[in-house]
């Protein structure tokens, strides 16, 4: 999708007043993997945290600011709430804890009273200096959306703007400057539709369960506006052998999400395919791919020219074969993300 235009001159007041009345929530998942990985953890939320008080928007002028964990001590804890120059709930949640279940715990945790919108971030994220401004820009204006998709991306070099156009495309529908997708780690609700809504088990799925978020908004009307601007930066994992890792499991994820892409967007007459075994996934991996090779360089990125652009697509059909591998797996039976407690997994992501 194409960027949106800035904030109009003028509106600062406006968003302020949204801010007063916005809850974020972070939950710190995707920190628990790798070696020390209670420092490690620490060390990251507190990077981020510093980012955010530095936004354009900083965190003190929020109602309210939630961060989940499974375990920070209380030396972290203030450090955090010193860095963040503002109060923060600290909501502890068990070590099985999953990425979504996470997220709702976090949202439950708002209060109702003072928050009428809640944003919800991820805290191996880099966002920009203006991401949340902007993010909360569109609640301002007069015909407010429910729902605010960021964009996201990894970082701007050959091989995260190769995985970007993999893992972080955005769909348009048929609003205008509407998405017909979102990511947890950058979107922003108003309160009763993600109290209505929110995130559903998906047993043995690591990561679609916002896709599936995403497909149900659509189907009961609500349209996702999408903020190009308000964009944060999706760390990669720090091994080589969890990027691998995280290629597989995407793999896997597409075997579940097939039967809701189905739905939603085929006829009837090939509904056969949610039954086919691997065939239906590898028929959606195969569409995703001539997705991803028109991506290139249209996802607000710097541009890949001669033989970096070569490069980049020798990467998309790289991982984009890995996935593949991942969803034949799973379709003759060979589940390795585990049946229940899937999202609840963790790879390593804290390299500055």
């Amino acid at each position: 999708m194409q960027s949106t235009p800035a904030v109009p001159p003028g509106t600062d007041g406006a968003i302020a007043r949204v801010a007063a009345r916005t809850a974020l929530v972070l939950e710190t998942n995707n920190l628990r993997g790798g070696a020390d990985a209670q420092a490690r953890t620490a060390a990251s939320l507190q990077r981020l945290i510093a980012l955010l008080a530095r936004q354009k928007q900083p965190l003190f002028t929020l109602a309210q600011v939630v961060i989940t964990h499974d375990g920070l001590d209380a030396a972290t804890c203030e450090q955090v709430q010193r860095l963040a120059q503002r109060p923060v709930d600290f909501v502890r949640i068990d070590a099985s804890t999953g990425y979504y279940d996470a997220k709702n715990t976090g949202f439950a945790a708002t209060d109702a009273a003072r928050c009428d919108w809640v944003v919800f971030a991820d805290a191996d994220c880099l966002p920009d200096e203006d991401w949340l401004r902007e993010l909360l820009a569109p609640f301002a204006r007069a015909d407010a959306p429910a729902v605010v998709a960021g964009r996201t991306s990894y970082a701007a070099n050959v091989v995260g703007t190769a995985l970007t156009t993999i893992d972080f495309m955005y769909f348009p529908n048929e609003h205008a400057g509407a998405t017909s997708n979102f990511y947890a780690n950058n979107v922003a609700f108003r309160r009763e539709v993600f109290d209505t809504h929110g995130y559903q088990a998906l047993d043995g799925v690591y990561r679609a369960h916002c896709q599936v978020l995403g497909m149900r908004l659509r189907a009961a009307g609500i349209p996702l506006h999408y903020a190009a601007r308000a964009h944060t930066e999706h760390r990669l994992p720090d091994t080589r052998r969890e990027a691998l890792k995280l290629r597989w499991m995407r793999g896997q994820d597409t075997y579940s999400l097939t039967p809701y892409l189905l739905r939603s967007y085929v006829s009837p007459r090939w509904q056969w395919l949610a039954k086919s075994g691997p065939i239906g996934p590898l028929c959606v991996l195969v569409t995703r791919l001539g997705f991803s090779l028109r991506a290139l360089n249209r996802q607000d990125l710097p541009p890949l020219r001669g033989a970096r652009w070569a490069l980049g697509v020798l990467l998309i059909l790289g991982f984009s074969a890995v996935d593949m591998l991942g969803a034949f797996a799973r379709g003759i039976g060979l589940h390795t993300t585990g049946r229940a407690h899937a999202d609840a997994q963790a790879l390593s992501y804290h390299r500055p």
